[in-house]
């Protein structure tokens, strides 16, 4: 137990945890400081890692080894404190030391952001009143139709642009024009659309993959239907935590809406990175700065980690937890397809997805 520990509730969610630990926690890392010291430092005669004590301290003096161990210590003593004291943190704490010397108590204190207090709204009521009025999933002969002259018009508008394109380098060809008269671009909507016929819709799509105009307009509404389905279920989810979110009351921690936007920023640069383009070169022709960027995405960033912590508070609530079997088999593909990840991090990351997925289900059932 921690004795000589007190803890500040600061504005932004944020706790300053100050403290001492005795000389003897620090001791007991001597050990290990030693070691991980000797690991660092390249002395004539000796292995690397295999440094003698004595001789570790005559090179680099007493202080750094104190050092050392002092963070081992705290590293042992946060999470115990934390545990101690209750205290649901968030995101890495900011530790400094405040006072250290040989055989004397460590001073320290260690800034850390906890999840904040919220007022949630009526959740469950909130979710049932928006699943009555839930939009139809079925798709309408009109949608099909639309979609159909849409296919048409667009391949009818592209084979006009290759004639055109034909037409012109004959004229090249043929004659020296001093000038060629443009003619204005046409609307897509005011080209006249061929007959639907078996025989034209054999010719769309990949070779094959259409047989006659049933055949053509049957898949396009199974295509419709899959992607109609998707649509609604994504703006209900959206509709349903947007209400939950406005109605909730809570003070966002910086570091969360600061880890939002560090993510944002790994996607981004990850897609560049698979179109061959560097995020400074994008930077250059999007003429924007990092900075720029930021405060765009500020808005959703705060967005995103406030509907992470009425997520986590629901779960809470509802006593809702992923499903270990679902998490196990989810952590293992994503370990074995990047070989390099933290086990650890990777379980955590899973769990979080997964829950979030449940309590989202959960809300989406509520009748």
């Amino acid at each position: 137990m921690h004795t000589n520990v007190t803890i500040e509730k600061k504005p932004g969610s944020l706790v300053v945890i100050t403290g001492e630990l005795p000389y003897a926690d620090l001791e007991a890392h001597r050990k290990d400081a030693v070691k991980h010291l000797a690991e660092e430092i390249e002395i004539d005669g000796f292995r690397k890692g295999h440094v003698p004590e004595q001789i570790l301290i005559s090179r680099i003096g007493e202080m750094p080894l104190i050092t050392e161990m002092a963070e081992h210590a705290l590293s042992e003593a946060y999470p115990e404190i934390v545990a101690e004291h209750g205290l649901d943190v968030i995101g890495y704490p900011q530790i400094g030391i405040t006072k250290i010397a040989k055989d004397n108590p460590l001073g320290f204190t260690i800034t850390v952001a906890v999840v904040p207090d919220m007022e949630l709204p009526d959740y469950l009521k909130i979710a049932k009143k928006i699943n009555e009025d839930k939009e139809s999933k079925e798709v309408t002969d009109e949608e099909v139709t639309d979609q159909i002259n849409e296919i048409l018009r667009q391949k009818a508008a592209y084979e006009r642009l290759q004639a055109k394109a034909q037409h012109a380098d004959h004229d090249h060809e043929g004659h020296d024009h001093d000038h060629v008269h443009e003619e204005p671009i046409e609307d897509p909507k005011d080209i006249p659309l061929p007959p639907l016929t078996d025989e034209y819709v054999k010719g769309l799509g990949q070779p094959g993959q259409f047989e006659t105009v049933e055949d053509f307009k049957n898949k396009i509404r199974e295509h419709l239907t899959i992607q109609k389905a998707q649509d609604v279920d994504s703006r209900h989810r959206a509709k349903i935590t947007d209400t939950i979110i406005d109605e909730t009351r809570l003070e966002i921690p910086q570091v969360m809406i600061d880890a939002e936007i560090n993510q944002m920023f790994a996607q981004m640069e990850s897609d560049l990175e698979r179109a061959s383009l560097k995020i400074e070169d994008y930077l250059t022709h999007i003429k924007k700065t990092k900075e720029d960027l930021k405060r765009e995405w500020m808005p959703s960033a705060e967005k995103r980690a406030k509907l992470q912590l009425v997520l986590n508070e629901i779960a809470k609530r509802e006593k809702i937890e992923a499903d270990p079997s679902l998490v196990d088999a989810q952590t293992d593909a994503l370990i074995a397809q990047y070989k390099d990840a933290d086990a650890k991090r990777v379980r955590v990351y899973v769990t979080s997805v997964l829950t979030n997925e449940a309590v989202l289900k959960k809300l989406e059932e509520t009748v």
